[in-house]
């Protein structure tokens, strides 16, 4: 259960913010996906008023985060502002990145993975995987668990208070992880890895549906907490998925126009301000009745929410894990 049960969709993040800004001070926080006029920002804005140790934005363009950086700077000068360039859709750019960081800063605090792509057309990471899933799942995966001695160092100090939020979506109702056939190559999917919702699956001969796509990544997002908090539980490090709700930004930008006439239909008009969307992030990063271990890891207007089914089952988690180790070539047999 949360502290505050009167939040809701309609509660602004810079409040969710300044009632926790006690859960933000002395702080290193990093957030993935900050670009201008984003979630991203806005987190950042929001956290940064209530003196964090160091903020630290990471995105592919180095352009972009200047000037989100800049911005920060203007209005808190006091606060220590970092930028890191991390290209999720390439696992040498997310060593790298995560190489970086490891040398700016001895400790993680709170790790927002907020970084997502939404494509209409089929393409592939660096690796040859498939872009959603790419980026808004493995580089994630493969991001976090490089800063996991960061993130331990923390958790040394503030058992509970140290965390991990992957940006997920209502979206996961579309369908679970494809384990079979993740990349869309056209392989034998059994009938649990398919949409319960028969009208959301593929047609018969049809190679990629970008909502299958948004819908598998966003499942992979809450079964990747629901493993990290079987793995690091006890190590005090706490990891929550959550909706943010339906937010007018850029992320659209690359859906056909049929894809987001689509989009506008399913969210009919219910969108809401970057401030709002910002508010369900926060909480699952800041409220400290989050430290202790919870029910559910999934989160939606600002509370606790059930997830789909097929996102709660650990044999399922543990086998997208041992997935994502083999794409990432990542070994995390300690964990």
């Amino acid at each position: 259960m949360t502290t505050n049960p009167s939040y809701g969709i309609d509660t602004p993040g810079s409040q969710v913010s300044n009632d926790f800004s006690s859960s933000i001070k002395n702080k290193i926080v990093l957030i993935t996906g900050v670009s201008p006029k984003s979630i991203g920002q806005k987190l950042a804005i929001n956290i940064s008023q209530h003196r964090p140790e160091c903020i630290i934005l990471a995105s592919r363009t180095s352009s972009k985060l200047d000037t989100v950086a800049t911005k920060i700077r203007e209005l808190y000068p006091d606060v220590a502002v970092s930028t890191v360039i991390l290209d999720l859709s390439s696992q040498a750019s997310v060593r790298r990145a995560a190489d970086e960081i490891s040398k700016l800063v001895d400790r993680i605090d709170i790790l927002i993975n907020n970084a997502a792509v939404v494509d209409s057309e089929l393409g592939y990471t660096k690796e040859g995987i498939e872009m959603q899933f790419g980026v808004g799942h493995v580089g994630h995966f493969l991001f976090t668990t490089l800063l996991l001695p960061l993130l331990e160092a923390s958790a040394k100090d503030s058992q509970g208070a140290t965390r991990v939020i992957n940006v997920s979506s209502e979206g996961h109702r579309i369908g679970p992880v494809r384990l079979h056939d993740y990349n869309f190559e056209g392989k034998e999917v059994p009938e649990e890895e398919l949409s319960p919702r028969k009208e959301a699956r593929m047609k018969d001969g049809q190679k990629y549906s970008v909502w299958v796509a948004y819908g598998q990544t966003k499942s992979a997002n809450i079964l990747f907490s629901l493993a990290l908090n079987d793995r690091l539980g006890t190590k005090g490090i706490r990891s929550y998925a959550v909706h943010p709700g339906a937010i007018q930004t850029d992320l659209s930008r690359s859906l056909s126009p049929g894809d987001a006439k689509f989009l506008e239909k399913i969210v009919d008009g219910n969108w809401i301000t970057l401030d709002q969307g910002t508010s369900t992030i926060l909480v699952a990063a800041l409220d400290p009745a989050l430290g202790k271990s919870q029910r559910s890891v999934y989160m939606s207007n600002c509370q606790f929410a059930e997830a789909a089914p097929y996102t709660h089952d650990l044999v399922i988690a543990n086998r997208l894990w041992d997935l994502s180790e083999k794409l990432t070539s990542r070994e995390t047999a300690n964990l």
